[in-house]
């Protein structure tokens, strides 16, 4: 526990920094059509880098700002999870933290410092928030069943994503309890880790969003696949599915269907 611990330190002091930029007016600039960054993510992710790299150096650091492409032994760092949330001062937005060995999750941690959400898992010992052991959702019946998703940046110049985005919310929504869209990949899946959703789904995510909180769905009992049911590459597929396993085969029959 001593070396997530540290983690957990790093991560606190960089919250900081992450609520400070909240509170202000920050500087944006535009990735894409719709992708922001803002001043912020950047004075996160170089706090986060210089500490993990001045405590862990056997670690590679991968960073969405300055992303290095070697991956085994790696922290993969999204400083500010939900920029435009940020950006927006709407308080779901978050740091997140995948800690991998040998290309394996050890630790996932995602922060939310606005609300004072610490989500955290080390492989085989469970997953937690703020302390507390985090379970998946019982519920079975996807009619019941809360979903979330979001909007790729592509959808704004790919028809091709807005047309997948449009036809499996037609096909989903009506079959589930409702589908949430609140703009942060990382929250989302511990939403689905500490059973607020059933599902969650969505295409065209990055490693940095989904490292940390892929391994806290599975410590608390769920399942991620890719939308086939087959196993989700980060770094190659196209769609990440989340639930507390019991929805999951429906889930994804849905997902995979040709539409």
């Amino acid at each position: 526990m001593q070396t997530l611990n540290k983690f957990i330190e790093i991560i606190k002091q960089a919250g900081e920094i992450f609520k400070e930029g909240f509170e202000k007016k920050v500087e944006i600039h535009s990735k894409g059509i719709k992708d922001l960054v803002t001043e912020y993510d950047i004075k996160v992710e170089k706090f986060l880098i210089r500490e993990f790299s001045k405590n862990f150096p056997q670690y590679t650091i991968i960073a969405e700002e300055t992303t290095q492409e070697k991956f085994n032994n790696s922290i993969i760092i999204d400083p500010i999870d939900g920029t435009t949330n940020f950006a927006h001062h709407i308080p779901h937005c978050a740091i997140s933290i995948g800690i991998y060995e040998r290309k394996s999750p050890k630790y996932g941690i995602v922060y939310n410092p606005i609300l004072n959400e610490l989500f955290y898992a080390k492989k085989g010992e469970g997953a937690y928030k703020n302390g507390k052991k985090i379970l998946v959702s019982n519920q079975d019946d996807f009619q019941r069943s809360l979903i979330a998703t979001g909007f790729p940046y592509s959808s704004a110049e790919n028809e091709e994503d807005l047309n997948w985005v449009i036809n499996k919310l037609k096909h989903v929504l009506p079959r589930c309890q409702d589908i949430r869209r609140l703009g942060s990949a990382s929250l989302d899946l511990c939403y689905v880790a500490e059973g607020k959703y059933e599902g969650f789904y969505e295409i065209n995510l990055k490693p940095w969003d989904v490292s940390a909180g892929m391994l806290i769905v599975m410590e608390a009992g769920g399942r991620i696949s890719d939308e086939f049911g087959d196993i989700y590459n980060m770094f190659e597929d196209k769609c990440i599915v989340a639930t507390n396993e019991k929805i999951h085969n429906e889930l994804v029959e849905i997902l995979s269907r040709k539409l």
